[in-house]
């Protein structure tokens, strides 16, 4: 049975390895004790997305305007010039954070961003 481990396990494997282990002590020790879980494929799947952050939140790489142009356009067919999107500095953390977007003139709307694991 393949396990994903979220903790280390002496002569077995470290925490975040992908192994193969038998299915009596996948079942009745390791899953059991919450050492590993089983290796769907969406948890494989959200191992990958881990790796790809920090342990604090912190990401490698940033967000940026034109990221969340594109992402608006393919989710809710919303079209926005990524030069209104009034972002100071790159998104740089996982969590929600508040964007405004300058519509018109004297019109801003601010919409609410979710930077998450893939």
């Amino acid at each position: 049975m393949k396990v994903i481990f979220l903790e280390d396990v002496k002569g077995k494997g470290k925490r975040g390895e992908v192994k193969n282990v038998s299915d009596g002590y996948a079942q009745n020790f390791l899953i059991k004790n919450g050492k590993a879980k089983a290796a769907t494929s969406a948890a494989v799947s959200e191992l990958k997305g881990q790796k790809k952050a920090g342990k604090d939140g912190r990401l490698f790489g940033s967000i940026p305007n034109k990221q969340i142009a594109t992402a608006l356009e393919k989710q809710y067919k919303i079209k926005i010039d990524k030069r209104k999107i009034e972002l100071s500095n790159p998104i740089r953390s996982m969590g929600y954070t508040n964007v405004p977007v300058k519509l018109h003139q004297k019109v801003t709307a601010t919409i609410r961003v979710h930077v998450a694991e893939q």
